[in-house]
């Protein structure tokens, strides 16, 4: 096979519509915009807009408080965590703190912290390190003969 010889499979690309070419393209003249009037305008953008009628964005109610500076946690299962550790991903001996969880792929990146919960349950004694946890997973760690130490988070300690 040769570079020249090479081709797409039937039907996977498409031309796109070349738009006011003409009358026989089908999308001639006017170009689908219709006669006069803003929209057949170029350089208008009227997203949102209702014809003077109040859009829907400012009838719906606004409720709530959305912090700007709310922390984000990445969220880590207790389930999960036993299962990296039967997978031979995490080790159970070291204490496992954030660096650890990231670099077993548990968790794809730190956030403002790692918060531990109590979905799924914990047999090996381990030796957590992490920005936040639940109280139940605090208890079935310890239940497990384990330690669960919650830090200061990353980002507040840099503050």
């Amino acid at each position: 096979m040769k570079l020249n010889e090479l081709s797409d499979n039937p039907g996977a690309s498409k031309k796109r519509m070349r738009v006011a070419r003409g009358p026989g393209s089908g999308k001639g003249k006017m170009g689908g915009r219709g006669i006069k009037g803003q929209k057949s305008r170029s350089g208008v953008s009227i997203n949102g807009y209702e014809g003077g009628q109040m859009p829907l964005y400012q009838r719906l109610p606004k409720r709530g408080f959305n912090k700007p500076n709310r922390k984000s946690f990445a969220v880590v299962n207790l389930g999960l965590i036993q299962k990296f550790i039967d997978a031979k991903k995490l080790d159970a001996g070291k204490a496992i703190d954030a660096a650890a969880l990231v670099a077993s792929g548990l968790v794809r990146r730190e956030l403002d912290g790692i918060r531990v919960l109590a979905k799924g349950d914990i047999t090996s004694k381990i030796d957590l390190q992490v920005a936040g946890a639940s109280k139940s997973a605090v208890e079935a760690v310890e239940k497990a003969g384990g330690t669960l130490t919650v830090t200061a988070p990353a980002a507040a300690a840099a503050e």
